[in-house]
């Protein structure tokens, strides 16, 4: 018996061991993705002064459940590493299953992009876990560590300053791994279609009706209410009262790409027209001017001219108003053309702000970081004319 206790243990720590490793790996590879989760739970909570905090959370994150992972995994720390999976599953387990209830946003961010889970697919997720992390937990004396002191503490110093700086790597550069839909190589018009025979959206409306000749009401789903011709056949009886608002009840296909437009500052609708365009599509991504990293515009402003003179297109897209456009383009000598497109999906297509993406006939053929933005003749040379 003792045998398959010690068993059970050893494969339950090795088991949260690598979830913990793998959310804090997908989170360190896009802390900005992070960021923008953190900020998503601050604005539902309504405590929106701590946005600040947001990034720095981020990386704290990331860095203690790969940390935990680790140590959990190469069964050092016994303590420490026991003691933070389980607080770590007491406080995001009852989170979980607030946010399956109450569903203030739609996805928990806790493998980042690369895992997409309902609210209460997270929560039974952390369920399993958390048995996990109790039974490592209980048992946590029973198993003994390979290292000496000196050599735990040394390891885990590694680990923590690796995750770290990969994540601030990805930080200012862009996410070593793109898990989003807007990666490079996607075509976005193939993205976005929806095949013929995709299961549609399903909404459930209820109808309230009563019987002029008793005053009867009653409450019919509006399937039946058609498929029944007693309720509104020309001579009876019932009268329609009222309408419940369309609740949808079980979403159908949505494709990876669903939000991409790119409008004018006067409202036309120039999408299609970038995406079908057979030339070469510069395009800066600054979801938010006010907040945009300005040292690199004297870069992005050569780029520009270079790239127009060789008859080449090239745009910004943001997500502030026309007035802060016309701002920006006066202190900063912007001759591109801005137009406007959803900021969550500027942040979805590239983690930097500002950052460049080309186009060519709809796909994404090169993206950077503004840290990043080669010259335009290195540009030519890999990736234009091929």
């Amino acid at each position: 018996m003792k045998v398959i206790i010690s068993k059970i243990v050893i494969l339950s720590r090795i088991c949260a061991g690598f979830v913990f490793i793998f959310s804090g790996f997908v989170k360190a590879v896009d802390p900005l993705g992070s960021t923008y989760k953190f900020i998503d739970y601050f604005y539902a909570f309504t405590i929106p002064w701590l946005e600040p905090a947001a990034f720095p959370l981020s990386i704290l994150l990331s860095g203690s459940e790969f940390l935990i992972g680790v140590c959990l995994l190469l069964f050092i720390q016994n303590r420490l590493a026991n003691w933070g999976a389980l607080l770590f599953m007491a406080g995001f387990t009852p989170l979980t299953l607030w946010l399956a209830l109450t569903n203030p946003v739609q996805d928990c961010g806790c493998f980042g992009d690369a895992i997409i889970l309902s609210n209460w697919q997270t929560f039974y997720k952390n369920i399993l876990i958390s048995a996990l992390v109790i039974i490592s937990f209980v048992y946590r004396n029973s198993t003994k560590c390979w290292a000496t002191n000196k050599g735990e503490w040394l390891i885990t110093a590694v680990t923590a300053l690796l995750i770290t700086g990969f994540s601030w790597f990805n930080y200012q550069h862009l996410p070593v791994i793109d898990f989003r839909p807007y990666k490079i190589g996607n075509n976005i018009s193939e993205g976005m279609i929806i095949p013929e025979d995709a299961p549609a959206n399903v909404y459930e409306q209820y109808y309230t009706l009563e019987d002029t000749t008793s005053g009867k009401q009653v409450s019919i789903e509006s399937n039946q209410y058609m498929s029944d011709s007693t309720y509104w056949r020309k001579g009876t009886t019932w009268k329609f009262i009222s309408a419940t608002e369309p609740k949808l009840v079980e979403e159908g296909y949505q494709p990876a790409i669903h939000d991409f437009s790119i409008s004018s500052l006067s409202g036309e609708d120039i999408t299609q027209d970038v995406l079908a365009d057979t030339g070469y599509y510069f395009i800066v991504i600054a979801y938010d001017l006010k907040k945009s990293e300005r040292k690199c515009q004297p870069e992005i402003n050569s780029l520009y001219n270079k790239a127009v003179a060789d008859n080449h297109k090239f745009i910004c897209l943001t997500s502030v108003t026309s007035s802060e456009i016309e701002q920006f383009k006066t202190i900063h000598n912007a001759a591109y053309e801005f137009y406007i497109t959803d900021p969550i999906t500027l942040k979805t297509i590239i983690r930097a702000n500002p950052g460049l993406i080309i186009l060519h006939k709809g796909t994404i053929i090169a993206k950077w970081n503004s840290n990043d933005v080669p010259t335009y003749d290195k540009i030519k040379m890999k990736y234009l004319n091929k």
